[in-house]
């Protein structure tokens, strides 16, 4: 296999990286941190979350985010809809990109959501098909597929029959994640060869989390095998509620600064992302887990 010739970012920072911060983020400060992501080329940022404040309230303001959001030309600004409900709210503030989120792991599936994956694929249906009404995209995510908190190994065969579920549901993409961190490079890509089996490569992605530090050398795996969209967070915010002692996603920075040396296209300014990555850190109080935006940073 060969490298792809550009990669597509997907940055879920101002979601997935901020949704467990203890401190209200207040709303100008989030729009600050979208606005500068897009100014710094990246072309696809998860926006928000329409889920109960109640659950996560880092996220109770998603109405203010969406609609005070200044929209650039050519950027896809997307939000998470775990069910109908949150659809409808996401559709009123123009979403034209949503997603939802499942699980390889029965488990992870009941503590995340509060049903078992059979389930959650029923409650996503009328999601599916509300949206394709409206005309807006649907993501597909896949939780735990190199490992689970509650079950420890996840055989590459039930990630492959859930990402297919989603799929045939009609997500255009399914997002893979190693929610813990736990993966390895020839886990991956044993994961990856089972999914594929199913789904197209160009309709995967990768969402690896940096727990034990493998994140980069699992997605140089990925790479090899076609992976050519990849999610991560500027400066490495995030984390899992329902994954205990799971670090945040691999930093944007480090997967530019990985596929730039790897001769792959992404269109993004390295040097304008490492500065949003200090700036939001610094503005929130949280360390930059990003060692090429800290390198950067310093000079």
């Amino acid at each position: 296999m060969s490298f792809p010739s550009s990669v597509r970012l997907v940055e879920v920072g101002p979601r997935d990286g901020l949704q467990n911060e203890p401190e209200p983020i207040d709303t100008a400060t989030k729009l600050a941190l979208i606005d500068r992501l897009g100014l710094a080329g990246i072309r696809h940022i998860e926006a928000a979350s329409f889920v109960s404040p109640k659950w996560v309230p880092q996220m109770a303001d998603h109405r203010e985010v969406m609609n005070g959001l200044e929209r650039r030309e050519g950027i896809t600004y997307s939000a998470l809809t775990p069910n109908l409900k949150g659809l409808e709210a996401a559709l009123e503030c123009g979403a034209e990109e949503v997603a939802v989120f499942g699980a390889a792991s029965e488990t992870f599936s009941q503590k995340n959501i509060n049903c078992s994956v059979a389930e959650s694929l029923e409650r996503f249906a009328p999601v599916l098909e509300r949206a394709k009404q409206a005309n807006v995209r649907v993501r597909g995510y896949v939780s735990c597929v190199l490992g689970c908190p509650y079950e420890g190994e996840i055989a590459p065969d039930k990630v492959a029959k859930v990402s297919k579920a989603l799929f045939e549901m009609g997500c255009y993409e399914i997002s893979l994640g190693d929610t813990i961190g736990t993966g390895t490079p020839l886990k991956a890509k044993r994961m990856l060869e089972a999914v594929a089996k199913e789904i197209p490569m160009a309709k995967l992605a990768a969402h690896f989390h940096d727990t034990y530090g493998q994140a980069l050398a699992n997605l140089y795996a990925v790479l090899e095998e076609g992976i050519a969209v990849i999610d991560s967070s500027v400066a490495g915010l995030g984390g899992c509620p329902y994954a205990k002692g799971a670090s945040g996603n691999v930093a944007s920075e480090d997967v530019v600064y990985l596929i730039n040396g790897l001769g792959i296209k992404s269109g993004i300014d390295l040097d304008a992302l490492a500065a949003t990555g200090h700036w939001i850190t610094q503005t929130i109080g949280r360390p930059n887990r990003s060692k090429v935006g800290v390198a950067l940073s310093k000079k």
